[in-house]
């Protein structure tokens, strides 16, 4: 008996979310408290050591997964709804596939630059950024790849899920799915997916809100198809990645 309640308890959850535009503003709203919280909470036990930090910072986005992936399973809906399909493709379409995220890639660089252009004029050319947080990798191409597969899996996947393929969703939703909620689900997400690269300084979370905003259009224009944002992410990262390579060396 108890069993069923609960079964039932979170069939009429779920179909809440699917309904009741309070409750989808509070499924958002509670997965940013949720990761801010666990960030809060855990992350001063990492006290100055940038990988510990960095550790607590990934664990957090893997948390908004599993969050986001629940939401999908209260809604009986799957990663296909936000683009997401694991079926194999032809060569063909492979490489299509390839063609549109190198697309992507030049487009959301493009933003990046924007931004950088737009802070330049504002507040002038900032001083070379700290790269002391990556001196673990000097001399140690093994660690490079270690990072680029975590970097892969917490950023350029789960980044994408959730700052394109959740929050754009979600937010379209509430507005039913119009061409006005869709504008406005992308420069929200933007907004959002610069604000979570404070870390970076106020002309970071310019240059990543205007590349995300890039990379929302991207998702609309190209019919909400994850994979290939996943990839330009993942080329993004990778050029990174490889910049703190050579400057720790």
């Amino acid at each position: 008996m108890k069993e069923k309640a609960n079964k039932a308890s979170l069939t009429k959850l779920g179909n809440q979310l699917h309904k009741n535009k309070l409750v989808k503003i509070g499924e958002i709203l509670f997965l940013f408290i949720l990761a801010y919280a666990f960030i809060k909470l855990i992350i001063p036990l990492a006290g100055d050591n940038p990988t510990l930090i960095q550790a607590v910072l990934w664990i957090a986005n893997i948390l908004m997964l599993i969050y986001v992936w629940i939401g999908l399973k209260l809604r009986d809906e799957s990663w296909k709804d936000f683009g997401l399909t694991f079926k194999s493709i032809s060569w063909r379409g492979g490489i299509k596939l390839l063609l549109l995220s190198l697309l992507v890639l030049v487009l959301a660089l493009a933003g990046f630059i924007i931004g950088s252009i737009i802070m330049a004029n504002i507040t002038g050319i900032p001083e070379g950024a700290n790269m002391t947080a990556y001196d673990y990798l000097k001399d140690n191409i093994g660690m490079l790849l270690l990072t680029l597969a975590g970097v892969y899996i917490v950023s350029s996947f789960g980044e994408e899920v959730i700052y394109r393929g959740f929050l754009i969703t979600r937010i379209s939703q509430i507005g039913a799915d119009s061409k006005k909620a869709q504008n406005i689900a992308v420069i929200i997400s933007s907004i959002i997916f610069g604000l979570i690269h404070y870390a970076w300084g106020p002309m970071g979370m310019v240059q990543t809100g205007f590349m995300g905003l890039a990379l929302g259009i991207c998702y609309i224009k190209l019919k909400r198809r994850l994979w290939i944002l996943i990839l330009a992410h993942a080329y993004m990262d990778t050029i990174l990645m490889i910049q703190m390579y050579m400057a720790s060396n």
